[in-house]
C-alpha cells in the first residue's frame, strides 16, 4: 500500500488556525491635543494597542472609563478641574480590572508615591522613550507594576511601594470633593467660579476650603497651595514639565 501523503498547510491557512491576538484596549488622558494625537499615532503603529478612547480632563477619562472598560487608561497628572491622581483613584475603585498608568512630565517621590497610593499600576515619565512606554502598558496589563527606568534605580522601586502601601498622612483626610476644590484654588479660580464649576454655593467653596486649611494645618493660600503641590495631592504644569523652552522677549 502506498504511502499516505499529507498535503502541506500553507502559511496562510496556518495563520487563519490560530488564535487572533488581543489588542491591549487603550484609553488615552490628557489635556493637550497634540500629545494625545500623537501618542494614538504612536501606540497604534505597533500594532498590539488599540486606542479606543481620548479625554481632555480627569471627569470626561472616569466617565469614559466606565463606558469603554479599556484595559489601561495612560494618564496625565497634570489636568484641569480633576487631577490625573484623583481620576486614578475613581477609576480604579469603580473600575478594579482597569490598570492606570501614569504618563507624566513629574518625577518626584512624592508624587509617584501618591499615583502609586491611588492605585496607579505604573509611572512613566513623559521624557521615556516610546520602547518604554510600550513596555510599560505592556507590563501594566499583565497586573505588574512598572516604573521608568530614572525613577526605579537601586531600591526606589520597593521603597515606592512600600510607601503606597500605607495611609498617607494628613492629605489622606481629605474629601473628594475638598481635594477637587484645593486644585481649582491651586488652578487660580475664584470662590465664585469654584462654585459654578462645581454646582455648589460660594458659601460651600469656603467651608471646604476652611476645612482644607484645618486638615492639613497650613497657613494662607500661598502655604496651602506648595503643600498640595509637595505631597502631590494637585499638579500645575510649567513650561519647565512640558519639556519646552521661554521665548525670550
Amino acid at each position: 500500500m502506498p504511502p499516505t501523503v499529507r498535503p502541506a498547510t500553507s502559511p496562510v491557512a496556518a495563520a487563519a488556525r490560530r488564535p487572533a491576538v488581543r489588542s491591549i484596549r487603550v484609553l488615552i488622558a490628557d489635556d493637550h491635543t497634540v500629545l494625545r494625537d500623537t501618542l494614538r499615532l504612536l501606540l497604534e503603529t505597533h500594532g498590539e494597542v488599540e486606542v479606543v478612547g481620548e479625554a481632555s480632563d480627569g471627569r470626561q477619562a472616569i466617565d469614559l472609563a466606565e463606558q469603554l472598560k479599556p484595559d489601561v487608561v495612560l494618564m496625565d497628572t497634570a489636568m484641569p478641574g480633576l487631577n490625573g491622581i484623583e481620576a486614578t483613584a475613581v477609576i480604579r475603585k469603580r473600575l478594579p480590572k482597569t490598570k492606570v498608568l501614569i504618563l507624566s512630565g513629574y518625577g518626584h517621590e512624592d508624587q509617584v508615591r501618591a499615583a502609586l497610593r491611588a492605585g496607579a499600576s505604573g509611572y512613566v515619565l513623559k521624557s521615556s522613550s516610546s520602547d518604554e512606554l510600550l513596555l510599560a502598558i505592556r507590563t501594566v496589563y499583565q497586573s505588574n507594576t512598572y516604573l521608568s527606568q530614572s525613577l526605579a534605580e537601586g531600591d526606589r522601586l520597593r521603597t515606592y511601594l512600600l510607601a503606597s502601601d500605607g495611609k498617607g498622612g494628613r492629605e489622606s483626610t481629605l474629601s473628594p470633593r475638598e481635594r477637587e476644590v484645593l486644585q481649582l484654588i491651586a488652578e487660580g479660580y475664584t470662590n465664585k467660579q469654584i462654585a459654578e464649576r462645581l454646582f455648589i454655593s460660594v458659601k460651600t467653596v469656603e467651608a471646604h476650603k476652611e476645612h482644607i486649611v484645618q486638615k492639613l494645618g497650613v497657613r494662607g493660600s500661598a502655604e496651602l497651595i506648595r503643600y498640595a503641590i509637595r505631597k502631590g495631592l494637585i499638579f500645575i504644569e510649567t513650561d519647565a514639565d512640558l519639556g519646552l523652552t521661554p521665548i525670550s522677549p
